[in-house]
């Protein structure tokens, strides 16, 4: 039988513990997640996974377990003990992605009996965490889901209502009966458990989230939606990666780290950031834009929306709309623009090119252009 959780009348957003998965193999990523998890691919110079921290860490969440699979070490050794974001963090390792409701599943010594905020790991949204968290823990509803409505549902688990009443929810479905979207945000109390174990796998091997939800619907228990106003993305391909990459870069204000230098014969137009200990010689770098630590601009233009992360060196080239990841280098390429340049790459000039290229390579690469 069904049995009614346990109310949470007494939990406040202090007892709210939340599930980060960061897990996922990231396919639509390769050759780049072949050898760095995704999650860890930066944004702005900061990777994916820390804005969901670092959102969830300010909603006031001070226990945050993370789920994590074959690249368990080099997400943990980013996060830490979680001391650096404000909560404790507690790793819990999946065997294979067998479906978000399989996290939840795997979660449960975890989580205990109290309510939880769950988080996909490669997801950001512009939204703050803490008022949504706030309406939860006010509410109390048995699930709390946040949806956004998206040109593409059938890439997304989506939401059927009626109303302000969740009728149903289809994981991927072929023929959408509509455009809402789940955003990788979800909120629970401990009904979500007796849900997950009363559902079987999908016809692709997976505890669907959706399917949780839905059982939670068909037993009356109480599900409510949240629209966010704000952008959402899922950072799984390339052309993802690069617009969130352009929204961020919008936000910021521009700087010059004490460290950095910039001499007399370069320009710096508009929001720059210029990080600790970087170097821009005889180059213009127009913003938004974001020079990483360590990294060398020479003879070059970097033009608006890119990212250059860590010890990266790009001389005698141009470049746009991109992002460089940690030891990347360019050398005299006229123009590199929409692209995603791995650790350690090295993009030179062979002979003779066209106008612009257009390049996703992995990490550990060369690249000899014409």
């Amino acid at each position: 039988m069904f049995a009614r959780a346990q109310s949470a009348a007494t939990a406040s957003v202090m007892e709210l513990k939340a599930l980060v998965l960061a897990g996922g193999k990231g396919t639509r990523l390769r050759p780049i997640t072949h050898t760095s998890a995704k999650q860890l691919i930066p944004i702005a110079n900061k990777p994916i996974l820390f804005y969901g921290l670092e959102a969830i860490a300010r909603a006031g969440i001070k226990q945050v377990g993370v789920i994590v699979g074959d690249t368990r070490a080099e997400i943990e050794s980013a996060v830490g003990d979680g001391s650096r974001f404000g909560f404790k963090a507690t790793y819990i390792p999946q065997e294979a992605p067998l479906g978000l409701a399989h996290a939840v599943k795997i979660s449960k010594k975890f989580v205990g009996a109290h309510p939880f905020l769950m988080f996909l790991g490669d997801n950001l949204l512009k939204e703050s965490l803490t008022p949504l968290v706030k309406d939860f823990s006010a509410k109390k509803p048995n699930a709390q889901i946040l949806v956004a409505r998206v040109p593409n549902p059938r890439q997304f688990g989506v939401v059927e209502m009626d109303g302000d009443r969740v009728v149903r929810l289809v994981e991927k479905p072929e023929e959408p009966k509509s455009d809402l979207a789940l955003v990788g945000v979800y909120m629970f109390d401990s009904s979500i458990f007796e849900a997950i174990a009363s559902i079987r796998p999908s016809a692709r091997g997976e505890l669907e989230i959706t399917d949780a939800i839905q059982r939670l619907v068909d037993k009356k228990r109480r599900v409510t939606v949240k629209h966010i106003d704000g952008w959402w993305k899922d950072t799984g391909k390339l052309e993802d990666l690069l617009e969130v990459n352009r929204l961020i870069l919008d936000t910021l204000s521009a700087s010059v780290d004490p460290t950095a230098s910039v001499d007399e014969k370069s320009k710096i137009e508009g929001r720059v950031v210029v990080q600790e200990g970087a170097h821009v010689v005889h180059s213009t770098i127009r913003g938004p834009a974001i020079i990483g630590k360590n990294a060398k601009i020479v003879r070059s233009f970097v033009g608006p929306y890119t990212s250059i992360y860590f010890n990266t060196s790009v001389e005698d080239s141009e470049v746009e709309h991109s992002i460089l990841l940690e030891e990347a280098r360019l050398h005299n390429i006229r123009r590199i623009q929409d692209s995603l340049i791995g650790q350690r790459v090295e993009v030179v000039q062979s002979h003779s090119m066209p106008a612009a290229y257009r390049i996703m390579v992995g990490d550990s690469s060369r690249v000899e252009v014409p």
